[in-house]
């Protein structure tokens, strides 16, 4: 048996899948914790991705492994490949003002034409802007800007700071992938590559590609990582890379592995591409996607121009193109409507089972975090509708689940609106294998929607890349699909909700 393995290095923690490359059967998966902030050393990632290792039984008969990873995140290195700073993560919001400037410098409409984005705090571009005004004596010493599963990829390949990696500095050899790259601010996902003019625009250095084995670049430029290519590999994996100069045990011991010692890396992925990658979405699926923030992303096969900045026109892993657009506001709003209520998963969904579509005219609007689609960012969340005859818990509850996904559709209008096709919605995060989660998702939805079993979607993509670098053929395996509620789709819960949401946004 061939075995592929899958790493999902997330904002909270680093989980590792290990599955059979023929059919993508599960055999073992490991984690590890990372640490809660916004801003967060890349050494603790490294611990923890030795952690998951260990935890999920070892490498040694793994023949290849690829890393997905959070996106956005701004690794700063110097010219003997130390980390500058802590790495500022997407949901860092101090860079706000930096987006600003730059969308006024630029304007928002060249920005979305060249890069597929309009600057928001979470992308890499306002954080290294941030960083030249706020910090210029670390800016100064920046030879390299990676993205967090770059620098894993650099890392395992045995590059790092010199003293304590096998292969020392050689920033040249920094790689990464389509899809990480387009969520910058300096990549075009059209054109296929870097805007260094965009670059120099926020961190007034000029930058160039990473060479890799062409040969030394031009001296005194910041080095971006070289992109690769959705089945390229971004070279072995050393067994030294830990430290062990033997290799570590149960890593890459001699001969252990599939292919002799040589574990195969692949190019890695953003963490929303690396999912559609391990759900095998296809143009016409729409992944919704309810965690702490909601997403909504589609895979498209055109490039994606939103000057509002409401959907990131984002590059996929695969190819093709990856629009995406972002809720603030999504399970939490569950979880604070229970809190409310006194209530626990379970008998939320039990109290909103027992309402009626449309909870009697009682309507949540969710935007307890203000609000990124629309961009309301110190919006508050209310309730409409309330009556003394409407203003029961199972309305209230229903309301909740109602909002929450009201919200989510909203990205789906915004997808819509750019062309793209919608036939399938394929709904994932813990909080959906709520029941009533699941019933009211076929109300509010006009399209089909299936609930995907539970499953490490970022890590399982992240193995399918790797199996596809390994054998040169994407694979198809199959996802098991938990449910398939009946479509019942009431457009009157909708109608309710955007009249209620049109009052927050107007202020009243």
């Amino acid at each position: 048996m061939t075995l592929v393995a899958g790493v999902d290095s997330s904002t909270q923690s680093c989980k590792v899948v290990v599955l059979d490359a023929a059919s993508g059967t599960l055999v073992r998966e490991g984690r590890a914790a990372h640490p809660d902030g916004t801003e967060v050393h890349p050494e603790h990632w490294w611990r923890a991705l030795a952690e998951a290792f260990d935890s999920a039984g070892g490498l040694a008969d793994v023949s290849a492994l690829s890393v997905g990873g959070q996106q956005h995140g701004m690794v700063l290195l110097d010219a003997a490949g130390e980390v500058v700073r802590p790495a500022l993560l997407w949901n860092d919001t101090r860079s706000a003002g930096a987006a600003a400037a730059l969308t006024g410098e630029v304007g928002a409409e060249d920005f979305a034409r060249r890069t597929g984005l309009v600057p928001v705090a979470s992308f890499t571009i306002t954080k290294v802007r941030w960083v030249r005004d706020h910090e210029p004596e670390l800016a100064a010493r920046v030879a390299a800007v990676a993205l967090p599963h770059d620098w894993l990829n650099w890392r395992l390949r045995g590059y790092g700071p010199a003293g304590s990696s096998p292969l020392g500095p050689d920033l040249d050899q920094l790689t990464t992938d389509r899809s990480d790259a387009s969520g910058t601010g300096y990549w075009s996902p059209s054109a296929g590559e870097y805007d260094l003019e965009l670059f120099k625009v926020a961190f007034g250095r000029d930058a160039r590609e990473a060479t890799g084995d062409a040969g030394p670049g031009e001296p005194g430029s910041v080095i971006l990582p070289r992109v690769l290519g959705p089945r390229d590999a971004a070279g072995a994996i050393h067994p030294g890379c830990f430290g062990h100069p033997a290799g570590l045990p149960g890593f890459a011991g001699s001969g252990s592995a599939g292919t002799g010692s040589r574990i195969l890396l692949g190019a890695g992925a953003g963490d929303n591409a690396a999912a559609a990658l391990g759900l095998g979405a296809q143009p016409g699926d729409v992944v919704v996607s309810v965690g702490t923030s909601g997403t909504v992303f589609s895979v498209a096969s055109r490039a994606v121009t939103d000057p509002s900045g409401t959907v990131a026109g984002f590059a996929d892993a695969s190819g093709k193109y990856l629009p995406i657009a972002v809720t603030l506001n999504a399970a939490r709003v569950l979880s604070s409507v229970a809190g409310i209520l006194g209530v626990d998963f379970d008998e939320l969904s039990r109290l909103a089972l027992d309402a009626e579509p449309g909870a009697g005219g009682v309507v949540l609007v969710p935007y307890f975090e203000g609000e990124r689609t629309p961009n309301l960012p110190h919006a508050k969340a209310s309730f409409h509708g309330l009556s003394i005859a409407s203003s029961t818990r199972s309305n209230l509850a229903r309301a909740a689940i109602e909002g929450m996904l009201c919200g989510l559709s909203g990205g789906l209008d915004a997808l819509r609106a750019q062309g793209g096709p919608a036939t399938r919605l394929l709904l994932i995060g813990g909080a959906v294998q709520n029941p009533a989660v699941q019933h009211v998702a076929a109300q509010v939805f006009d399209l089909p929607v299936e609930i995907p079993r539970p499953g490490e979607y970022v890590a399982r993509g992240a193995a399918v890349q790797a199996a596809w670098a390994l054998s040169g053929d994407r694979p198809r395996w199959h996802v098991a699909v938990d449910a398939s509620p009946e479509p019942d789709f009431r457009p009157f819960i909708i109608g309710n909700y955007k009249k209620a949401s049109r009052n927050v946004d107007a202020g009243t």
